[in-house]
């Protein structure tokens, strides 16, 4: 990827971002860290000094100036060890009568006394020679008789200790910077390589290739759970996309007959010289081929609307018990009809959650079936049952049955057993009650029954 088109990328962006960020953060907290030994420091030498004023607050009590004249001169002579600074003058202007100091500062001090000022030691006192510039840190008093007092500290180690503190804390400022700025471009180029591979595939599905997928890291992050997710959601468009080829291969195959009949039977009722009645027997042959044709393709449009996902707002509360009688009030006559013994038993009533048309239509699929192939004088029955959060639909009979091996073919659509050829249906009933099963979240189970088949709708409710 170019410089460029990474730069303008949003996980360059939130790099950027968060670079900012953290390096504000450890800037604040560096300042922190600095402000805190930087001050620690520097009240330190203020204690100091503090501790030496008493000490020389207590010569000056009990001997007087004398005496604290002669506690500086002891005290100077000592201050190359302790840095201490010390100086006592006569009246403003006179020189200095004891200390280490060549003259009094001209830095003018605080309310407190303290003050911060350039400093030359007095060779002749008895430190460090040659004039040597420093800056010190002191307090200063007042005494009696015109004199002056200052008291304090060499401050150069100090404030050579808080410059290397900076110049470490400005070094790890840039190296922390530099860390994150790596890490951050790092990361987000390979964000961006995963991303990428999103596109490619994306791009590859596009182009033709619906057997692409994004490749998952097995890492198991944020990334592998999109992947995943993508590569069912792509799973499931090439499934609905093969389910449409085969409608269309299924319907170009099994309807072109029917077709080709209703046209021959047009035409040769138009070329015939026959009576009224001849022609009202065509157009009556023509109308049950065309409602056959109609049945075929109303049970493919609610294959596909099962299939694709009915919309979830026309999903309602419907009463279980209630589904079964209508279906047992729609299918008694005709199971009377035919000499078969209708059993319905609705015990197990409940609530399911679902599209009632839908729902009607896969178990009056089944009910019919039944109807269909139970023989004369057999048994069809419809059972409710309820089983913790499950409601199963049953529809039993005592005809042919369908063998185990064929159970998941039936499933398909346009698949019709041997024993079924000879009765009407289009080999799409058990393909709708599926899909219903699916779009409802539950299953179709076909079992045996010794003999026929028991045909299981079970649904949560």
């Amino acid at each position: 990827m170019s410089p460029g088109r990474f730069l303008r990328s949003t996980t360059a962006r939130l790099a950027l971002t968060y670079l900012a960020l953290f390096g504000v953060s450890v800037m604040v907290l560096l300042g922190f860290l600095y402000w805190s030994t930087a001050g620690f420091m520097s009240r330190q030498t203020d204690a100091t000094i503090d501790a030496e004023i008493t000490g020389l607050a207590e010569q000056y009590g009990q001997f007087g100036t004398v005496g604290l004249v002669r506690a500086i001169k002891r005290r100077a002579a000592d201050a190359r060890a302790s840095r201490g600074l010390y100086l006592v003058t006569g009246p403003a202007g006179l020189a200095p009568i004891a200390g280490n100091l060549s003259q009094w500062p001209e830095e003018a001090p605080d309310a407190e006394g303290r003050l911060t000022f350039t400093l030359e030691y007095a060779s002749e006192l008895g430190n460090a020679g040659g004039g040597e510039v420093n800056l010190g840190r002191a307090r200063v008093f007042a005494l009696a008789g015109g004199l002056r007092l200052l008291v304090g500290r060499d401050i150069r180690e100090r404030l050579e200790i808080a410059a290397r503190i900076r110049q470490s804390l400005a070094w790890g400022m840039a190296i922390t910077v530099a860390l994150a700025a790596l890490g951050g471009i790092v990361i987000s180029r390979s964000m961006l390589r995963r991303i990428e591979a999103i596109n490619q595939t994306s791009r590859d599905i596009m182009a033709g290739s619906l057997s692409q997928r994004v490749p998952v890291g097995g890492s198991g992050d944020e990334f592998d759970r999109l992947a995943e997710n993508l590569n069912r959601m792509l799973d499931r468009i090439e499934a609905l996309l093969a389910g449409m080829k085969e409608i269309s291969d299924n319907v170009a195959h099994d309807l072109r007959g029917p077709l080709a009949r209703l046209r021959t039977r047009l035409e040769s009722a138009l070329m015939d010289d026959g009576d009224a009645a001849t022609y009202r027997h065509a157009i009556k042959a023509t109308i049950t081929e065309a409602d056959g044709l109609l049945t075929t393709f109303n049970a493919l449009l609610g294959i596909a609307q099962a299939e694709a996902g009915t919309p979830r707002e026309r999903f309602t509360d419907v009463d279980a018990a209630t589904l079964l009688a209508d279906i047992a009030e729609l299918y008694g006559p005709v199971a009377e009809q035919r000499g078969l013994d209708f059993h319905v038993d609705a015990s197990g009533n409940g609530m399911v959650r679902g599209d009632r048309d839908l729902l009607f239509q896969a178990l009056a699929n089944l009910t019919d079936n039944a109807i269909k192939f139970s023989p004369a004088n057999g048994i069809v029955r419809l059972d409710l049952q309820r089983a913790d959060d499950r409601i199963r639909f049953i529809v039993s009979d005592d005809g042919p049955g369908i063998p185990e091996q064929a159970r998941a073919d039936v499933r398909l659509r346009f698949v019709r057993l041997d024993q079924s050829r000879t009765t009407p249906g289009s080999g799409l009933g058990l393909s709708l009650v599926d899909a219903v099963a699916g779009l409802h979240d539950g299953r179709l189970v076909l079992d045996d029954n010794a003999p026929g088949l028991r045909a299981i709708l079970e649904l949560p409710c």
